[in-house]
């Protein structure tokens, strides 16, 4: 049986990784609401004609997103934004100089996996207190059950409903693959190369895609462990869906080697 899916489009130390200046308010989010400015400092916006998803800063002059974004020839990337209605001051507009989508990506089969991409920066950001890269979780890891990561983007607040203006956090519980992908879950669109987090009131939404899934390790540093995918055709909330994020985790030697010979 074919389940209805539908992709998001929408619409530390400064030499290091993982680590805000700004910490986020991680106290009480549930079902979302703005994050501390400048907190997650590794999120971007991808921009084309309009604002269109979201991405991660992995190095200064390296970007991760999902593939389903990529659909027009031109972007630009700005980091430390977060109100999208002013201009603030710290922004930074930064061209891409090259995309590179997985080459498994199938465009017409978001369920498939391998929903993520490369974006190379004509110039290296200027790392500061507001824009910062996360780190990337070692290759094969995994997160257990009910394992707290948080989501941020500009996207719908929820389905059918306004865009964003300024930048939204969610707390997102991981849902384990053996839960996920159960008959009554997800099922079969349910991957081991992606990661599950949040379900009914708690999701991601349109204009969230190619956005961090952000978990914080032992070590205190934050990992994005995800690139925002898809949610179910019925509702970014619909009960027992999940939202699917590509898992970093199992890209890792792909994203080494593009980023070595490019």
């Amino acid at each position: 049986m074919e389940l209805a899916l539908v992709v998001l489009l929408g619409v530390t130390a400064v030499c290091g990784c993982g680590m805000p200046s700004y910490p986020p308010n991680t106290n009480r989010v549930v079902n979302g609401e703005e994050a501390r400015p400048y907190s997650w400092p590794w999120q971007i916006s991808l921009e084309s004609f309009f604002p269109t998803c979201g991405g991660t800063l992995i190095a200064p002059n390296w970007v991760m997103t999902a593939a389903h974004c990529i659909t027009f020839h031109t972007y630009r990337v700005v980091l430390a934004e977060h109100d999208m209605d002013t201009v603030e001051g710290p922004e930074q507009s930064l061209r891409v100089d090259k995309m590179i989508i997985h080459p498994k990506w199938n465009k017409s089969c978001p369920s498939c996996g391998n929903d993520i991409a490369l974006l190379k920066l004509q110039a290296r950001a200027v790392l500061n207190d507001k824009v910062q890269p996360a780190c990337l979780p070692k290759q094969g890891s995994s997160l257990s059950h009910n394992y707290p990561c948080y989501v941020t983007g500009w996207g719908r607040l929820y389905s059918g409903g306004p865009q964003a203006t300024k930048l939204q956090q969610a707390l997102l519980p991981v849902v384990e693959h053996s839960v996920c992908s159960r008959s009554d879950w997800w099922g079969g669109s349910a991957k081991t190369t992606m990661v599950c987090a949040g379900g009914d009131s708690e999701s991601a939404c349109h204009g969230d895609s190619g956005g961090p899934l952000s978990c914080q390790g032992k070590d205190g540093k934050w990992y994005v462990e995800g690139v925002t995918s898809f949610v179910d055709g019925r509702g970014c909330n619909t009960a027992k869906r999940p939202t699917m994020f590509t898992r970093v985790a199992s890209f890792i030697p792909w994203i080494s080697e593009t980023m070595a010979k490019n």
